[in-house]
């Protein structure tokens, strides 16, 4: 186990470069796997907690009935958010070595805010409130919206540590940043703490590549082949670049792997990169030595073919290319809103057929 520990090229990764990685799970197995392997982070959202409540089920579905029988009055979505927060709880106590270790400057764990609640920064930030009662090690998720935008300030102003998802463009990564610094002016302002906060601002670069992808098959588009595999790396580049010379405080993360290139072109930088379990496995049996990549331009003539075929792309890479109003509308946004709200929905629905089966299906 030392041996394999220490022949890892995450582990490689985080001890030679600035470049940290967290584990894209909550799972306390995979979670575990990843911490001895350097990993400074962890994730949430209704997607990864259906999937941990399946992986664990030994210790969950018993789990649900407990709290169930302990809280009779308690609805469907009480029990549902019981278990979201409980499950976040387990992850933080595994960080939490490394958030003491750091002073707070990682070991958190950043869990989803409800994703139905996108369009409304107040019921956002009440939950972000509760959130930061559950463990000092919590960072909390808001989609960059233009309401989520307004929450992040508030909650950095609050002393709470942020994380902007749903996010994968240059613009919703410049105003979530921008948020953050007014937060933080305010927090300091007021005479308050923030040496031991540590805002994140991902961008989502798979799922960008993914709308690219999705795109090229709508509109018929003649795209260069491995153009939209470069997508999101040429976007997170382009801000990483500015987020140093503007100086701003919130910390990158790429997030959504699709393949090696969104983990190998990060390395050097000083970012973060959720990484799931299952990627975190190949790459460490790869022996693929982490060089630093993160300087290194992308091919001018694969980001000149994404410019000029494809709209969406020319707005994803400039600065000003969409205006807060818009991220909501955003082919990619849009879509990952979607899918978390669909997954928000799944939740509840698994936590009912556990509390409530089905009597038209015989019990396995």
């Amino acid at each position: 186990m030392v041996l394999a520990t220490l022949a890892s090229p995450l582990l490689r990764m985080t001890q030679e470069t600035p470049t940290q990685y967290w584990n894209d799970s909550c799972a306390i197995a995979e979670l575990e796997y990843a911490v001895e392997r350097g990993a400074t982070g962890a994730t949430s959202n209704p997607t990864i907690v259906l999937e941990v409540l399946k992986k664990e089920a030994s210790y969950w579905v018993p789990r649900v009935h407990q709290l169930a029988a302990e809280l009779p009055t308690a609805t469907e979505l009480d029990l549902t958010w019981a278990i979201v927060e409980e499950m976040a709880v387990r992850g933080t106590a595994v960080l939490r070595p490394v958030f003491d270790a750091r002073r707070g400057k990682a070991g958190r764990l950043s869990l989803q805010l409800n994703p139905a609640n996108h369009r409304n920064a107040e019921r956002m930030l009440e939950q972000a409130l509760r959130f930061r009662e559950l463990a000092p090690n919590i960072q909390v998720k808001f989609p960059c919206t233009a309401a989520g935008i307004a929450g992040m300030e508030e909650a950095t102003a609050r002393g709470i540590s942020i994380n902007s998802t749903v996010s994968f463009t240059v613009p919703q990564a410049i105003a979530a940043a921008e948020a953050v610094e007014r937060g933080l002016a305010r927090r300091e302002a007021a005479g308050e703490d923030i040496s031991t906060m540590s805002p994140i601002v991902t961008i989502m670069i798979g799922r960008l590549d993914d709308w690219m992808k999705a795109l090229v098959e709508r509109d018929n588009v003649a795209l260069h082949p491995d153009a939209a595999n470069w997508a999101g790396i040429a976007a997170f580049k382009r801000a990483y670049a500015i987020f140093r010379e503007r100086g701003y405080r919130s910390r990158l993360l790429g997030a959504a792997y699709r393949h090696r290139l969104h983990w190998t072109e990060l390395v050097g930088g000083d970012v973060s990169t959720t990484m799931p379990h299952a990627w975190q496995v190949r790459f460490n049996a790869s022996g693929i030595v982490p060089e630093p990549r993160m300087d290194l331009p992308v091919d001018e003539a694969l980001i000149a073919d994404l410019y000029e075929r494809i709209p969406d792309f020319r707005r994803a890479y400039e600065p000003d290319g969409l205006a807060p109003e818009e991220f909501e509308g955003y082919g990619a946004s849009a879509r990952t809103l979607r899918a978390f709200v669909k997954s928000y929905h799944d939740l509840q629905g698994a936590i009912r057929d556990l509390v409530l089966p089905d009597p038209d299906i015989r019990p396995s």
